[in-house]
């Protein structure tokens, strides 16, 4: 269904666990060249890293922290060394960070979650740009960026979790300006906006707050991470989605229907 991803250049961002993992473990099975993205690398990612290779893609790990512009520099220059240029960006680095409420925020916590979610995506976008763009020319078919939104985004967030709401929809909404002035240079923008998935993000919930959470999801439970891979193979794959842009994609169980 997507064998047009083949060879294509995949860097990911925030792919060392959870969503992000599942979507470079399913890039590398379509026979994608890979970059997978953490703050440090994981004691298990060679192995990870062979699994992926063993299933038909080429993968390298590169750690940087992505709240920092500079360190988004380095690793879009350290991809493109590596790989020859970028077909597709996923922005997936992002974060709760922690839950606090309005009467508690101050300017350390605002810049870590704003830096997290925000800078990173908008810094990385903004260095693989050029990139992007001559895979377009080169190649003669779109060079893609997939941003990862959340169901947050429209609902605005949990307990303590204004910072992160707004910081996702920050990245539902920037995308219209992209799409705007960057269509011309072959690039498409869309969005994928996740529900409640069992990652690392909910490790914090018991069963019981985890059966309150499912009772509100049609579906009756949280996603998985590999649930969520296939709508971003469907927004990179050119035969798929060509004529698809500055859209957002749902993947939510019934959470939430915008």
């Amino acid at each position: 269904m997507f064998a047009d991803l083949k060879n294509r250049r995949v860097l990911i961002t925030g792919s060392s666990q959870g969503i992000g993992l599942a979507v470079a473990k399913a890039f590398a099975a379509a026979g994608a060249h890979v970059g997978l993205n953490g703050r440090r690398r994981p004691d298990d990612m060679e192995a990870t890293l062979g699994t992926m290779g063993a299933a038909g893609g080429e993968a390298e790990f590169f750690a940087a922290d992505l709240s920092s512009t500079e360190q988004c520099r380095s690793l879009v220059e350290a991809f493109v060394a590596r790989f020859g240029g970028i077909d597709v960006l996923i922005n997936n680095a992002g974060g709760l960070v922690g839950r606090t409420p309005l009467a508690e925020i101050d300017d350390g916590f605002y810049d870590a979650v704003m830096d997290l979610n925000v800078r990173s995506t908008l810094m990385v976008t903004r260095f693989a740009l050029p990139h992007l763009q001559a895979s377009a020319a080169q190649s003669g078919q779109s060079a893609s960026v997939i941003s990862v939104g959340s169901i947050a985004g429209y609902t605005g967030g949990g307990p303590g979790a204004s910072l992160y709401g707004a910081a996702k929809a920050w990245i539902h909404n920037v995308q219209k300006n992209w799409v705007n002035f960057h269509t011309k240079d072959g690039i498409r923008f869309n969005i994928v906006s996740p529900g409640t998935f069992d990652t690392a993000f909910h490790a914090d919930k018991d069963e019981a707050a985890r059966a309150r959470v499912s009772a509100g999801i049609p579906m009756g439970r949280f996603g998985r991470p590999e649930e969520a891979a296939p709508a971003f193979l469907f927004f990179a794959s050119n035969m798929a989605s060509g004529y698809v842009t500055g859209q957002i994609l749902d993947v939510n169980g019934g959470q939430y229907m915008p």
